[in-house]
Parts: structure tokens; sequence; C-alpha cells
């Protein structure tokens, strides 16, 4: 039987989301790849338990999350009921709609049955009777935007949700998304958006300075671009990695000689503040707090406490900003 380790919270920093008053770890378990039937399920909760016991509390799921989609959502809910039935309210569980989920015009996208019945399928997998956070997964063109969020706003209303978010929004999206939700009674709490040293869009798109505006919290996903920022790549593509099997997610073609150069570089300013790579790449997206959280995913609980090991140095000087900001852009 599972006990938490009871210093859990002892060293994990927490942050305020938006205005709200929930507060999540500065590094959240994101479980898009690694939990599925391809991986061992004692693997997939021995990460589980090893997040909770460093102090991650928030694991970030959607209803396409596997391989196949729904997969990961089954082995959260195995794990919650073997190893975290006690923990419940200590746990922050995340869901989202809005991407291909099942056959037909209602399987994805953001109408109003799509969402509704996409929680529905997620909370009968995860064993919940609600998420702590439903996210509308990306935005719909062809639905009005009253009707996505109207969706949101009913999961809270029928208290199959506690609060709500969106993901890959515009910065315009997003302040019409507030807006509405505003207007609803149900504020907007947080944004995901895909957030790297290496993809800095949500900066030079003004998603952020919008964030702040509106005093929304975000959570960035990919900060270690798909593996990109491990330093897994330093000599070229492994043979056992996500670009060697050309995933959708990140081809080879995309492994340039340019980019080995430029992580190269990246590498070697972390070895002079004395992280790794990818501590140095997560601890860049929290610097300076404007970021609430930081997604991460792990195939082993070794690649985890490394991941948690950037929380020991989120301070940048000035010139740690500019030789990172001319590794990029060489």
């Amino acid at each position: 039987m599972y006990t938490a380790h009871p210093d859990r919270y002892a060293d994990l920093p927490y942050r305020r989301s938006g205005r709200s008053g929930l507060k999540l770890p500065a590094l959240s378990l994101g479980l898009w790849h690694n939990f599925g039937p391809d991986r061992p399920v004692e693997t997939q909760r021995a990460i589980l338990r090893r997040a909770f016991d460093l102090g991650i509390t928030h694991f970030d799921l959607a209803n396409n999350y596997g391989p196949p989609p729904g997969a990961a959502e089954s082995a959260l809910g195995e794990a919650l009921k073997a190893d975290f039935t006690p923990y419940r309210d200590e746990l922050v569980i995340s869901t989202k709609a809005g991407y291909l989920m099942w056959p037909g015009p209602y399987g994805e996208w953001g109408s109003r049955k799509s969402g509704l019945s996409s929680l529905d399928q997620s909370l009968t997998r995860m064993g919940l009777d609600h998420v702590d956070i439903f996210y509308s997964h990306r935005f719909d063109p062809e639905t009005p935007l009253e009707e996505t969020m109207g969706a949101l706003h009913s999961a809270v209303q029928q208290g199959k949700a506690l609060y709500v978010g969106v993901s890959n929004y515009s910065a315009e999206q997003t302040r019409e998304a507030a807006r509405i939700l505003g207007e609803l009674g149900t504020p907007l709490l947080i944004h995901q958006p895909r957030y790297s040293i290496l993809d800095r869009r949500p900066e030079e798109e003004g998603l952020l300075d919008t964030l702040d505006e509106l005093q929304v919290g975000s959570i960035v996903y990919s900060p270690l671009e798909q593996g990109l920022l491990t330093g897994r790549y330093l000599d070229g593509i492994p043979e056992d990695s996500r670009a060697a099997s050309d995933s959708p997610f990140l081809r080879s073609d995309a492994v340039t000689e340019d980019l080995v150069g430029r992580l190269r570089a990246l590498n070697e300013i972390a070895a002079s503040r004395g992280q790794t790579l990818a501590q140095m790449a997560l601890a860049w997206v929290l610097r300076g707090g404007r970021i609430t959280s930081a997604l991460v995913g792990a195939s082993s609980t070794k690649q985890l406490e490394d991941s948690v090991g950037a929380i020991r140095n989120l301070e940048f000087d000035e010139d740690d900003v500019a030789r990172i900001d001319a590794a990029v852009r060489t």
C-alpha cells in the first residue's frame, strides 16, 4: 500500500494561478506520452507516486492522450484507485476536450455536444465525479465561442469541474473567451500554451502580455521541445529517440546540424550554471514568476527527478539571458 512521503511539500514552490485562490506546483506532470498499454503499468505508477512524493500535486491530461486515445485517463484512473484515494483532495487533476476522440461530427472541436460528452467519458475513465480543471483544447473556428465557453461554464455548474481553462488559443481568442466566461460568472483560470527557449510565440504574439493584463494563469507544455532540450540530441539523433521514429511531434528532418549546434551552445550555458540542459530549459520558462507552472513528461522516475532539480536555480542574470538569446539566434 502506497504511503505518500511526509515531506512532500517541503521543497517544490507553488504559484497562484492568476487572481484565483488555486496554487499549482511550479512543475506539473503531463500524461501526454508514456501512459498507455505500451508502457509497463508499474513504471507508470512509480512515476506518479514519485511525482507526488516530490510535491507535484497536478496531473494534466486530455481525452485523447495515450496512445491510444483515452489510455492515459484510464491509466490514471487505475492509479488513483490503487494509490491515491486517500489523497484525492491534495491533487489537481485536469483534462481537455477538442481534438479527435471518436468517429462522427461530435467527436472533436468545440460544440456543447462534443465538450460535455467528452467530459463525461473522461470522468468515467478516471473513476472521478469531477476534475479540478476542464479545458477547451483548441479554438473551434466554426462554432460560436459563446457555445464553447458556455459548455465549460455548464461543466462547473453541473459540479463536474471546479475551474476552466483554454489551450492553444491566440491572445485575441483568449481575451474574448475570458470576457464571455466572466459574464457567465465562471472566470477563466488558466491558459495552456506551447512555450520554450526554442518556441517563443507566446511572447512574440502577445499572449503572455494578455494573460498578465487579464490576470489569468499559465501552464506551458513542451518546455523541453519533445526532448530536444534534454541533451539527448547533442550528438545527433539517438536510435531510440522520438525523432528516430519520425514521431508526428518530432520528425528526424527537424534535427538539423544548425539545431544541434544551438543545442550544444545552450548546453554549455547550462553547465556554467551548474544545471543540465533540461533543468535550465525548465528554469528559463519559470524565470521571474510570470509562468504559473511548467508541464513535464517522464518515462522514468530518474528523468522526473532531474526535471525537479530545475527549481534549485530559477534565477537568470542579464548575461545569462543574453547568452541564451544569442545561442538560440545563431
